[in-house]
Parts: structure tokens; sequence; C-alpha cells
């Protein structure tokens, strides 16, 4: 038998970083959330430290601690000189309780729910087109049902948005606006952002009850009674009070587009002329070829709700057709974008 030719092994037409990078993110971001469980960056607040004494104050060992203190200093959160690890500015930020960017809360919902993200949850959750997180429940029945998950998950949430509340509201020109109605708004982060950057406007913050006790207190917190109120409504069910600006932020993908829909008629409806909408998310491009971020957005919805990440073109598609006019996309901070209209 004649012997075959050897065979020729052609070298791929790019090297194997994406997909190493998959197994990577698999491993490597957890740490994070297991730095922040095991309260490494509240330690470092007092001090920088050497790796031996963190070690000591965590009571782990020296391999288990490297690999989370490397993985948050290549991930921009720590740095290390001369032996001792520091938080940096990011961390500062981010990821201690002091500040009001603090985005621990969010991470601890996360890890709370961690059945949500892990690779059965999120298979079981593409297979059956149905949310895992709180064990596969409706997560706002849950939340209408159980008043203490409400409020954490409103705290949750908080913890994200005082960030981009005090962004967004340069993205837009808002003056001659006078009253801001904040649908689904939560822990009221975005009132209290619009109502601290734009004067004389007022604001109204629309949730259900347990929420909206929450929402009150951060409210006082930042000396806004005056010109923030709450008011307890289903947004699906209960008319909209009065107001000339409706805005959504992180509604939307949380539902479907017939539910998005739905949402942008009432808003024209209740609107009167010059009214405005904004909402406020994470975008897909045009085409809804990327960016990873609402492409990866949408598969922690489908962990947790029956939404999905929309395009600008999408929204603007919908506002278009609820009747709004003027309809623009701006960027607004980080990975969020706002898309506006103004009915004429």
């Amino acid at each position: 038998m004649a012997p075959q030719p050897p065979v020729k092994i052609n070298q791929p037409r790019g090297d194997d970083r994406p997909v190493w990078d998959v197994i990577f993110a698999v491993y490597g971001y957890p740490a994070l959330l297991i730095a922040h469980r095991l309260k490494v960056f509240s330690l470092l607040e007092q001090r920088s430290r050497t790796l031996a004494e963190i070690c000591a104050s965590l009571n782990i060992k020296r391999r288990p601690a490297e690999a989370i203190l490397s993985t948050a200093t290549a991930l921009g959160f720590l740095s290390l000189h001369d032996g001792r690890y520091s938080l940096t500015p990011l961390a500062e930020d981010y990821l201690l309780e002091k500040s009001p960017s603090y985005f621990g809360f969010f991470w601890d919902m996360m890890i709370d729910n961690s059945e949500a993200f892990s690779y059965a949850g999120l298979e079981r959750a593409v297979l059956t087109d149905s949310p895992q997180a709180y064990g596969g429940g409706d997560i706002y029945k849950s939340h209408e049902e159980q008043a203490e998950l409400a409020r954490k998950f409103t705290r949750g949430m908080h913890s994200i948005s005082m960030t981009l509340a005090s962004a967004w509201p340069n993205a837009i020109n808002l003056a001659g606006h006078r009253r801001m109605l904040d649908i689904g708004g939560g822990s009221g982060a975005h009132s209290i952002g619009a109502t601290l950057k734009v004067k004389d406007l007022q604001a109204i913050v629309l949730d259900l009850e347990p929420i909206c006790e929450v929402t009150q207190e951060f409210i006082v917190q930042y000396g806004l009674q005056d010109r923030i109120q709450t008011h307890v409504a289903d947004m699906w069910n209960d008319p909209f009070p009065d107001a000339d600006l409706h805005f959504y932020s992180n509604i939307f993908h949380d539902w479907p587009a017939d539910k998005c829909k739905f949402l942008t008629d009432k808003s024209f409806a209740s609107l009167g002329s010059g009214g405005r909408i904004i909402i406020h998310d994470v975008l897909y491009n045009d085409e809804k070829t990327g960016p990873f971020a609402p492409a990866a957005y949408s598969m922690l919805m489908m962990g947790w709700t029956e939404g999905e990440s929309y395009s600008g073109l999408e929204l603007s598609a919908m506002l278009k057709a609820a009747g709004f006019q003027d309809t623009q996309v701006y960027p607004a901070f980080g990975y969020y974008s706002a898309v506006t209209g103004v009915k004429r």
C-alpha cells in the first residue's frame, strides 16, 4: 500500500485569542465578583497592602488571593507598586460604598441570582425563552408580591443609575420642560440627576408602592422633597399624571416590541403639544451586528426578563409610528444612549 502524502496544515487566518477570550471571560470576570464579596476593595480603602497582608486579612491562601488580585489589577481596578496593592480611581469611584456612583449593589444582585448567568441557567433561558432569575418566576410579579425583594432590586438598580443620571441631562436640551415623568423610575436616580441639572424642573417618579417607598428615601437623601414626588401606579394599566417630558431608563429592554410600542403610544396620547419622550438604554448599531455590550445585554435579559436590546433605529421607528417627530439618537455615557422625539 502506497504511503499517503503528508497532510498540509494551514495556519488559521487569524490568531486564536477571540476563542480563548470566551474561556477567559467565563473564569476571569467572576474573580471581580469574588473580590467584591470578600470585601477586597473596602479593605484596600483603608491603606495599600501586600499580598501576605491581604491573605491574612481575608483568611485565604496565596494562590487564590494572587489569582483574584492579578485579575483585578489587569482589569484596572487595582495597581501594584513595590509589592503593595492599591485601589485605582476606577475602583474608588465604582466599588466603594461611600461613592455616589457605587456599583456594588448591582454586583450583589448578580451574585445573589447567579443561576441566571450560569451556563445551565442561560441554556434553559434560550431553550425555553423564559427568564431564570428568582428561580425562573416572573421578576415583576415577584416584586409586586414580595415587597422586600422589590426594595432590594431598586437599591441594586440605583447603584448603576446615579452615574448615568449625572450624564444624560447634558446630552439633551431640557430647557423649557417643566415636569418630568420618570416612568418605572425605581429609586428616582434619573429624576434626581435631571432636577439637579435643570433649574426649576419638577419630577414625578411613577412606580409600584414598595418601590416608591425606597424612592422617597433617596429623594430625602438628596434634599429634593420640594421638586420630586412619587406616584404609585402601574404603567400598564393606570393613567399617566400630567407632564411634558416622559423618561424611560432601562425599561424598554425589559419587554418585547409589542409592549414597548404600547408604552410609546400611551406616552404620545398622554403628552401635550411640545411634549418630549426620552428612551435611555444600551443600544445596538442600526444593523444589529454589535457592539458586544448590547448583544451581551440581550443575553442578560434572557436570564432576567422577556425583553431584549434594541437599536436606535428600531426605537426611533417606534416613536415615529406613535406620532413623534424630530427623532434623534444621542450618546449619553459609557454604553448608554438616549433616543428622543417630540409631539408636535
